[in-house]
């Protein structure tokens, strides 16, 4: 994780934005309008245990590196809302960081195929069981 620094040279591809774009989805935001003020991060409480700083995962999603997804900060982050509150551009972060812990834990399910169930087997299963693998797979 400590790839991410001063002495790295970033060539993006600007039509490679699938990352953005899924965590985008699945929070709500746009995280393009982030312009990095830093807002979020000077009110955030939780700064002392993160390894990236709330506005740095921001920018980190921005541009499409999926290597925040090993960072301890999402895991940290309290939901407390301080940087909602104090982004000018009314971006949730909290829900930013939701939708990448969704992404990481979406990566560590099997995905079950109904195809490999007997009939039996999908005769005794519980509805809810089905419905919420079927959903894993729409991730």
């Amino acid at each position: 994780m400590s790839s991410f620094g001063s002495n790295l040279v970033l060539r993006l591809d600007p039509g490679d934005n699938a990352f953005k774009d899924r965590v985008n989805e699945l929070s709500g935001e746009n995280v393009d309008l982030c312009f990095q003020c830093g807002g979020c991060s000077s009110g955030c409480p939780m700064t002392q245990d993160m390894d990236y700083l709330p506005s740095k995962v921001i920018r980190m999603t921005q541009i499409g590196l999926s290597e925040v997804l090993e960072s301890k900060t999402i895991w940290t982050c309290s939901t407390c809302f301080n940087c909602e509150v104090r982004c000018p551009r009314g971006i949730d972060v909290a829900n930013v960081m939701e939708a990448l812990r969704q992404l990481v834990l979406r990566k560590k399910h099997d995905e079950v195929s109904l195809d490999d169930l007997s009939a039996e087997e999908l005769r005794e299963l519980p509805q809810i069981a089905i419905v919420s693998n079927q959903r894993k797979l729409t991730s």
